[in-house]
């Protein structure tokens, strides 16, 4: 994993390098020395996170076309509310 390390002047006129360097490690921002921001690509992020993509996502990809589900409507049984 390499590590990157950016002044946040260099962060803005480099802002593709600093993209490409993301996807092999975390790329730290700093301002007057000292560290203020990190940048990670989207798959470490979820990793640390421990989150998945979102559903908007997943149906947003091209792959989502061809998937088959079904969708069962629920039927609810209710009781009227008591005032006692």
């Amino acid at each position: 994993m390499a590590i990157t390390t950016l002044s946040s002047r260099e962060f803005n006129q480099k802002i593709g390098f600093a993209k490409k360097a993301a996807e092999k490690g975390p790329v730290f921002v700093t301002d007057r020395g000292e560290q203020t921001h990190v940048l990670l690509n989207v798959q470490e992020y979820r990793k640390i996170t421990g989150t998945g993509p979102t559903i908007g996502e997943l149906l947003s990809c091209p792959a989502a076309a061809e998937i088959e589900w079904e969708v069962e409507p629920i039927e609810f049984d209710f009781k009227p509310a008591e005032f006692d």
